[in-house]
């Protein structure tokens, strides 16, 4: 099998660490690797999977990217054509486009960092965590499944059972001595019955979802499209079209699959209440009163989502910390 190297040049302030925890959220995620120097992930490339790990040299105003891919055999790019005049990615740029897609090295945050700088409640917040980019995932398909499968159970549950679904139907590189999985694609959750789902753990009502997801995504890949291309009022509609997906899914689907900065999941309960705390507020707040905290911020409600993500992590004592690389 063959092996690539890439190197990429983020826009400064740039801290793959944060970028990484952002993206993973759990030290028990095998999907997202990060083992204090290296981010590692299994990505589903044509028919196959690559296995990619990134480091970055440099400090966060100067940082480079090193990119290793391994068990790159004879898989096509994977793409599909979009108009008349079309042809597949090699594999190098559909490689690029996941990483940039899910690390954000290309997002200029300037503006936000400007607005920060002149706020006294911001400024702090983005100084202790400066670098992160908000993070995306590979599809907004894996998004929609990470909101299905993490619905009203705590983050730590909802992370086990995508885990069971990577190693359960998520393709696998092939290189020598690794045991990885990539996210599973549309026609491999189709594939997994009804039964076989019930065993990872997931309810008959999630495994319904999943499903017609998987078929809609498998069918419709073009639609999905669409939605991303979107406006928000068009997106948030279409989303929740879809069986199993309500606001918070939607809203989540729209920061973290569509990468809408200005977005802050209001019914996410965890970081609502870190919101609270970080404001100075002894109550619990509710949906309208998150929308209206955030409206001198706008619009990077988004980002203050990830920075109280990051909070979170933080006092669980994960930053600063990694795991052992599979």
């Amino acid at each position: 099998m063959g092996e690539i190297n890439l190197q990429l040049q983020p826009v400064p302030p740039f801290r793959l660490d944060l970028t990484a925890w952002a993206l993973r959220r759990r030290p028990d995620n095998i999907i997202d690797r990060w083992d204090g120097e290296c981010y590692r992930r299994a990505l589903a490339l044509g028919n196959g999977a690559v296995e990619v790990a990134i480091t970055q040299s440099g400090s966060p105003q100067a940082p480079r990217l090193q990119v290793t891919v391994s068990g790159l055999g004879a898989h096509p790019g994977g793409g599909h054509c979009r108009g008349t005049a079309c042809r597949a990615p090699t594999a190098d740029e559909a490689i690029r486009a996941a990483i940039e897609r899910m690390l954000g090295p290309r997002i200029n945050l300037a503006d936000f960092y400007r607005l920060a700088a002149r706020d006294r409640r911001l400024g702090p917040l983005a100084e202790r965590f400066r670098g992160v980019k908000p993070p995306r995932f590979p599809s907004l398909f894996e998004a929609l499944v990470n909101a299905i499968a993490c619905q009203q159970l705590s983050l730590t549950v909802g992370i086990i059972l995508l885990n069971r679904l990577a190693q359960a139907y998520g393709p696998s590189p092939q290189v020598e001595g690794l045991c990885a999985h990539a996210f599973p694609r549309p026609q491999e959750l189709l594939r997994a019955g009804p039964q076989k789902l019930r065993h990872i753990g997931l309810s008959r009502q999630k495994i319904r979802s999943l499903r017609e997801l998987s078929s809609y995504a498998a069918e419709q890949r073009a639609e999905l499209d669409r939605l991303e291309r979107s406006d928000d009022e068009t997106a948030l509609a279409g989303l929740l079209k879809l069986r199993g997906i309500g606001r918070w899914s939607a809203e989540y689907a729209l920061l973290r699959g569509m990468g809408r900065l200005h977005v802050f999941p209001g019914d996410d309960v965890g970081a609502r209440n870190r919101l609270a705390r970080w404001l100075g507020l002894k109550a619990p707040i509710s949906y309208d009163q998150v929308e209206a905290a955030l409206a001198r911020w706008q619009p990077y409600a988004g980002l203050v989502y990830f920075h109280m993500l990051l909070s979170g992590l933080a006092e669980a004592g994960y930053l600063g910390h990694g795991d052992s690389p599979l």
